[in-house]
């Protein structure tokens, strides 16, 4: 079982449109990248205030809470995907609306800091599943949102999905704070 996983997917390994997250993912150890991004989200939002943590850039977007609580859905949702294709669960997984489940979540109604534990909590569950999963599972292939995946693509996809998050709090969020 890999402690470490230092491949990449292929392009076929997953849908186009996951591509910008796959993007997001350095060479190198990717169980260390995912971990490290305990550490640099907690970082980025340290001096974000509670009343703070509601700002939304435009009218129509997330809050900076909602953006947390959409990465604690995320998480869970590939980890999920990856945990039933690694096991070779040959059903297709339904996709997930992020714009419907972000408001039923209701992530405005709590701080930021409880966010964040959660977010950690879920971000170690998925890092435990990555450095024991084994090392044939990650090539194995499953159905989600009627798109073909590998293990090692959706492990790539989450890890990606918050860097890029991170990137747009900086940028969206934190920029228009200061």
């Amino acid at each position: 079982m890999p402690t470490a996983i230092l491949a990449r997917p292929a392009i076929t390994d997953y849908a186009p449109y996951y591509d910008n997250y796959i993007q997001h993912v350095p060479a190198g150890d990717l169980v260390a990248f995912a971990d490290a991004q305990i550490a640099d989200l907690r970082a980025l939002l340290a001096d974000v205030s509670d009343e703070q943590s509601r700002f939304r850039y435009a009218p129509e977007k997330w809050s900076l809470r909602e953006v947390i609580g959409h990465l604690i859905d995320t998480e869970r949702v590939f980890s999920y995907r990856a945990t039933a294709f690694s096991r070779a669960d040959a059903g297709a997984l339904p996709g997930f609306d992020q714009a419907a489940w972000a408001p039923m979540g209701e992530y405005d109604h709590r701080g930021l800091g409880e966010l964040l534990d959660e977010w950690e909590t879920v971000r170690r569950a998925s890092l435990a599943l990555m450095r024991y999963m084994p090392e044939a599972a990650l090539h194995r292939r499953g159905v989600a949102s009627g798109n073909s995946f590998t293990v090692l693509a959706l492990l790539c996809i989450s890890s990606g999905h918050v860097a890029y998050h991170l990137h747009l709090l900086q940028r969206d969020y934190l920029g228009a704070l200061q």
